[in-house]
């Protein structure tokens, strides 16, 4: 069983879409369910998450309806207003559609402080009853942040995205392998392998630029709370679909077969209550 944990759809608009610059001017078009398919039959992946890429319900919304539509996307991270005062009301709705499993918010382009936010630690609290995870989508420097806001919901599950998005390209890995280490020992946190490219230089990154911090997460949260992610089709930017997967599955290779398995499936599919055969 093979799943990617974490990719993207959409319709394109620059007013909604502004932080597709002109560097990343190939992302300025739609990435739809037939786009998806073609890249996931090629890499012979069995599920996905579908991650937000809107901060808006409507998105949610139609995540949710092509995940209805699709077989493959077995799962979506949506987002919704979790600091507002409607928040209750708004959750108890998206709840009644089993195929959402997550919210997440783009913490990374908040101002210092937002997660330690009272009124939105308040709206994550209350998605301990529904079972629904949490994705952390931050910068590296946002780490200690991240981690007292984890320790304050020692019960709720979450998942870090792209590893907190190390500064790759200036190797600059010194406190997040600290702090990367500190938040794998709360075991609430499962982790993204996924986003590296992108924080490396697009045009020369290598495997062996980023094996370092490959091994740091696979150290720090072991197989077992370790899950294979493409970020598609952000990570068009700097590399394919194919070549991602040959890079993950040729890291993976000392591994057990076991252990293999948890990364490229079994931890997504345990973690996000996919609906699949586990033991497969």
């Amino acid at each position: 069983m093979r799943v990617d944990a974490h990719h993207h759809l959409w319709r394109y608009t620059p007013e909604e879409f502004g932080w597709i610059d002109d560097s990343m001017h190939r992302l300025r078009r739609d990435f739809l369910l037939p786009d998806l398919l073609r890249e996931t039959a090629a890499a012979h992946i069995d599920a996905t998450v579908a991650v937000q890429a809107r901060q808006s319900l409507e998105e949610t919304h139609w995540l949710l309806a092509l995940a209805a539509e699709s077989p493959l996307i077995q799962a979506v991270v949506g987002w919704a207003p979790i600091a507002s005062a409607g928040f209750p009301a708004t959750l108890e709705l998206l709840t009644r559609n089993p195929l959402l499993k997550g919210l997440r918010h783009v913490v990374q382009a908040e101002p210092p402080g937002f997660l330690d936010d009272p009124t939105f630690n308040r709206g994550i609290a209350a998605l301990l009853p529904t079972s629904l995870l949490y994705d952390i989508l931050i910068f590296a420097r946002q780490l200690p942040e991240a981690i007292r806001f984890v320790d304050r919901h020692p019960n709720q599950s979450f998942v870090l995205d792209h590893i907190a998005k190390p500064d790759i390209v200036h190797n600059d890995s010194a406190d997040w392998n600290a702090h990367i280490r500190d938040l794998a020992l709360r075991p609430n946190v499962t982790c993204k392998l996924s986003g590296l490219v992108t924080e490396a230089d697009w045009a020369i990154w290598s495997p062996t630029q980023l094996q370092p911090y490959f091994d740091t997460v696979l150290e720090a949260f072991t197989p077992s709370r370790l899950m294979f992610g493409s970020d598609w089709p952000v990570l068009t930017v700097a590399c394919t679909y194919p070549r991602w997967l040959e890079t993950v599955s040729t890291w993976l290779a000392p591994l057990t077969p076991g252990e293999r398995t948890q990364i490229l499936g079994l931890t997504a599919a345990r973690t996000y209550h996919l609906p699949l055969n586990t033991h497969s």
